[in-house]
């Protein structure tokens, strides 16, 4: 369950959580046409708190409403500003952010002519996305029988509410069957990614993930690369098949929900020892360092606040 806060910025405004409502008739909940982010505020070492990559995700929550035809009224530099002031009010150290911009209600029917354009930031306490036990021991998972969508047929680089039916679909059908998480493949068959996280695989220490023009693209993805880069691993972005992961050393998840999460099998085949292996396990000690604060080489990958 999302735990209360005080406030949710709506529109330019800070307006009280159980007042920032919409009408029923809002455009994007019957058409699924909106576009959000996922953030993490995390709290430092030294007592200050941080949102990492805030900046980035703004820019890309723009560029997903662009992509859908959307113009989005504020810039990125507002709705920064827009997501401290939320943390602070709300005196969240560490949380989970949340922006939506969203068709308003007016013209009913799948154009939605000039029905308003609305934009919320919400901040609520969150702690492991899996579970804290799935960080060490990884997470059972199993590839879906839903496909990831073509890219011909939905907008795979935006962040839109719509393309998360897929998610839903497989997330819910890999829970009744017992697992924690879905892999998806796409439409040729090729592994695409998670529910919501992306997926990387180890053989031999060196790491891979399937290329980025299939997957949205990940600014968690994207700054594991980097990390893995600077450790002195090799990535390589390529096609991945199912069996592929049955045998390789290590696979993992990551996302700003999942940050990152080991995967100890994939239906029902152990993957290596079953547990977080050591190139995971070395990443994700290195990437918390990064987002409390930890290592000044990344420090511009975070926005600072205090509350």
């Amino acid at each position: 369950m999302v735990q209360k806060s005080e406030t949710i910025w709506f529109d330019g405004k800070q307006v009280p959580w159980d007042e920032a409502n919409v009408h029923v008739l809002t455009h994007t909940l019957h058409y699924g046409a909106g576009v959000f982010e996922g953030i993490r505020a995390y709290e430092c070492a030294d007592g200050s708190s941080e949102v990492f990559r805030l900046e980035e995700h703004m820019v890309r929550l723009i560029n997903s409403a662009k992509i859908l035809g959307i113009t989005v009224p504020y810039t990125a530099e507002e709705l920064t500003e827009a997501a401290v002031e939320t943390l602070k009010l709300n005196k969240l150290a560490g949380a989970y952010i949340r922006p939506l911009v969203f068709i308003g209600d007016g013209a009913m029917g799948v154009h939605p002519g000039d029905n308003p354009i609305r934009t919320i930031i919400a901040t609520w306490p969150w702690g492991a996305y899996l579970g804290e036990e799935a960080l060490e021991k990884g997470i059972a998972v199993k590839c879906s029988t839903f496909n990831r969508h073509h890219v011909n047929v939905m907008m795979t680089k935006s962040k839109a509410c719509g393309n998360y039916v897929n998610s839903v679909l497989a997330k819910t059908e890999a829970v009744a069957d017992g697992y924690h998480e879905a892999i998806l493949l796409d439409t040729t068959g090729h592994v695409s990614e998670g529910s919501g996280e992306n997926i990387f695989m180890v053989q031999d220490d060196v790491i891979y993930t399937p290329h980025a023009d299939g997957v949205l693209g990940g600014l968690t993805r994207n700054s594991i690369i980097t990390l893995a880069n600077d450790l002195g691993y090799e990535v390589r972005e390529e096609p991945l098949t199912r069996d592929m992961l049955y045998v390789a050393d290590e696979v993992f998840f990551t996302g700003t929900a999942a940050e990152l999460t080991p995967i100890s099998s994939i239906d029902r085949r152990q993957i290596g020892s079953g547990i977080a292996g050591p190139v995971a396990k070395l990443l994700q000690t290195e990437y918390f360092k990064i987002v409390k604060g930890e290592n000044s080489d990344y420090e511009h990958w975070l926005h600072r606040y205090s509350i």
